[in-house]
């Protein structure tokens, strides 16, 4: 019996080079998006691309924690323990603050805890050796989290939309530490991955000095397929069997500092998330 993969922002650059890596790979992949649209041409390619054609697409929209449910409801349904989950949707809005129908900011609930009810619900359907895989960023270590600001407007003060993505990776590495210790005589693993500077809309601004941006950023900026390359490690590689609770960058492990495993807010978070998305 095949296993189950699930991909989180499948349809998108990064997403869908993990879930062809995934499929080659031979497991049964899960395409969990919002743009189904955009998932159907994805899907044609990851087939094309693999010659595996268990690639499904089920519908997810992080930014509501009904979708988060219905979609845990339809992997219940399947028989296959899930393997691999890779959370690795994530947004920077582009305009003002948005507040979703669960009253979180846009931001923090797709990046964070949308993932977090995610990553929870699916836990009964793992076993040992299954992995969990998070994206995050080095600027979590700008982000800051205050209660209940974090999740109610995404940052102290005037908004701008970079300090709750900041904030969000800062959540994604403490909860990956956290979960990581939850879940390690279950034999589950859970590390989190830091693609780079990806060339995805995440990094523009839709604004007139984006090209500007482009020549600045361009010895730095990774393809999606060089981006994705550090999180597929973790999902298949038989090198980091084992490694949990880690920070990853360019295919390599990260030392946090005590700052963050042992952060004073790290219990807190939890509670606090698990109350905001009604566990």
């Amino acid at each position: 019996m095949k296993k189950l993969a699930i991909i989180t922002g499948a349809d998108g650059c990064m997403g869908s080079e993990i879930a062809r890596a995934v499929a080659i790979e031979g497991y049964h992949v899960i395409m969990a998006s919002r743009n189904i649209e955009r998932a159907k041409r994805k899907r044609e390619w990851i087939i094309s691309e693999s010659g595996n054609h268990d690639v499904e697409i089920i519908p997810i929209d992080l930014a509501s924690l009904k979708s988060v449910r219905a979609f845990v409801e339809e992997i219940f349904k399947r028989e296959e323990p899930v393997a691999l989950l890779m959370n690795n949707s994530g947004i920077m809005e582009q305009q003002g603050r948005t507040i979703t129908e669960d009253g979180m900011e846009r931001t923090v609930q797709v990046n964070y805890a949308g993932h977090y009810l995610l990553s929870r619900l699916l836990v009964p359907k793992m076993e040992r050796g299954s992995r969990i895989v998070s994206m995050t960023s080095l600027t979590y270590r700008w982000g800051r989290i205050d209660f209940p600001t974090f999740f109610d407007s995404g940052c102290r003060g005037s908004y701008w939309r970079i300090f709750p993505y900041f904030n969000s990776k800062l959540a994604v590495t403490l909860f990956t530490i956290k979960l990581a210790k939850e879940l390690k005589d279950k034999g589950i693993t859970v590390n989190c991955a830091d693609p780079g500077v990806v060339a995805t809309d995440i990094i523009y601004f839709k604004m007139w000095f984006d090209r500007l941006t482009r020549v600045l950023f361009a010895p730095y900026i990774r393809t999606p397929r060089q981006g994705a390359a550090t999180a597929i490690r973790l999902l298949l590689s038989k090198e980091v069997e084992g490694q949990t609770g880690t920070f990853n960058l360019s295919c390599h492990e990260k030392k946090l500092g005590k700052k963050y495993t042992h952060s004073p807010i790290l219990e807190r978070l939890w509670a606090e998330t698990a109350k905001r998305v009604g566990l």
